[in-house]
């Protein structure tokens, strides 16, 4: 289905933001077109079927969530995901917005390819797919890609990553890092140095010691962390942390923002809430990349969200086949499903246990990574004039996950069997609902 132009569409008894008692929302022509006790009374005259009208009773309505780090497997590895069920699953997890990473199977590292995942995106109709374009040709770490191409193209690409891989050689990044400044666009860096993770596959500690599996230094992030905060400096260029997960990154960010870098951070929900301890079971599951790191990081990750040491939140939502995860851990797949239970995650951590306000959800989870990646018409206000992207939540209503049930291809969650307090019961898109209840509206 493509993005057309959306009957209007009321939004009954939700509260903006989770505050003050519950109001109507008036959506038309894309926008929010009347906020207030009596907004329905601004509805057009005629047939009742121009009017999509839900009572959500309460519900908190925040801006969609916008996430920097999504895979879509498409193209190449469409038994795991495609961009039309990654969709799918961002529509249920409240996602409006969502960049799909660059390690596809071709790689996106041509305009052809970026410009094609973003027709299927729009085709849809379900959220903005913004490709993210690599930074060197086949995610090599040699030569640096056509990044002003694919930047021009109809795709306008405005991340590039060569995520799965670190851009290791500091020439390569560097020299990636000054064509970025010059684009305007932004380059976001695994931290990882190769040389020391090789055959790693749990975090370095006395976990990994005991169940004897290759230890992952956190110094193989924060080397490259610190690396590529001196390279941006000097460049004049944004870089953006994926997936930060140790304290010493959380220092080094610190540090850097106190001097004046353009660097930004994202984390994602699994290091917020799970540690190493849970390898205990050897369940390929729990195996991703950067590895679940200790309870005192996982501690400190969300003290830095909090205080926007760390700036927002982004899922690394990561499809694999059964096959891929159901084996010996060392051999497993890392990567963790995220799109669905992402908000449910953040809220159970910080806003039930009072560390945040849903405004300040809003802020981590979509106004900030709109602006980090220079999204005009995301992560905006609840205001009459403004887009009509939306999330509703329902911040009582218990759901256990379950793998099967979610919209992804892949089963391959972490929380499987696990109670949360919150979740999205309604998005809308450009003014649309996509999804409602849990069931995608296509």
């Amino acid at each position: 289905m493509s993005v057309l132009e959306p009957p209007a569409l009321l939004l009954r008894r939700v509260r903006p933001y989770g505050e003050g008692d519950p109001v109507d929302v008036l959506v038309r022509d894309g926008l929010i077109a009347a906020i207030g006790p009596d907004a329905g009374g601004a509805t057009p005259d005629g047939d009742p079927g121009t009017v999509e009208v839900h009572d959500l009773d309460g519900a908190v309505l925040l801006p969609g969530f916008v996430d920097l780090h999504t895979h879509l497997r498409e193209p190449g590895r469409e038994d795991t995901e495609t961009i039309a069920t990654g969709s799918a699953a961002a529509a249920r997890g409240g996602y409006t917005a969502v960049f799909a990473m660059a390690n596809t199977q071709p790689p996106q590292d041509n305009q052809t390819v970026t410009d094609s995942v973003w027709r299927i995106g729009r085709s849809l109709g379900l959220c903005d797919v913004h490709p993210v374009g690599a930074v060197t040709v086949g995610l090599k770490g040699e030569q640096l890609t056509e990044m002003g191409q694919m930047a021009s193209g109809e795709a306008k690409v405005r991340i590039f990553s060569d995520d799965g891989m670190c851009v290791d050689d500091p020439l390569v990044m560097r020299r990636a890092l000054e064509y970025s400044a010059g684009l305007g666009v932004l380059v976001a860096q695994h931290a990882e140095e190769p040389r020391l993770t090789r055959g790693a596959v749990a975090h370095e500690g006395p976990t990994a010691a005991r169940l004897g599996l290759t230890g992952w230094p956190r110094s193989a992030e924060e080397s490259i962390v610190a690396r590529d905060a001196i390279l941006a400096r000097d460049a004049g260029a944004r870089v953006h942390i994926c997936h930060a997960s140790t304290t010493g990154t959380v220092e080094l960010l610190k540090w850097a923002k106190a001097q004046g870098i353009s660097i930004t951070a994202e984390v994602t929900p699994h290091h917020l809430l799970l540690d190493d301890s849970r390898l205990e079971s050897y369940d390929g599951v729990y195996r991703v990349n950067p590895p679940l790191r200790e309870a005192h990081d996982a501690r400190a990750l969300r003290e830095a969200l909090v205080a926007g040491v760390i700036d927002c939140v982004a899922t690394d939502h990561a499809p694999h086949a059964a096959q891929e995860k159901c084996c010996e851990f060392a051999a497993a797949r890392p990567g963790m499903l995220g799109l669905e239970t992402a908000l449910p995650i953040v809220a159970a951590l910080l806003v039930e246990s009072g560390e945040m306000t849903w405004r300040d959800l809003a802020r981590v989870m979509s106004t900030r990574p709109a602006e980090i990646a220079g999204l005009p018409d995301q992560g905006r206000p609840i205001q009459v004039g403004e887009p009509a992207n939306l999330a509703v939540v329902d911040p009582d209503s218990p759901w256990t996950v379950v793998g099967e049930e979610l919209a992804s291809l892949s089963a391959n969650t972490p929380y499987e069997g696990m109670t949360f307090a919150a979740r999205v019961v309604g998005t809308v898109y450009r003014g649309r609902m996509t999804s409602l209840d849990g069931t995608v509206l296509a």
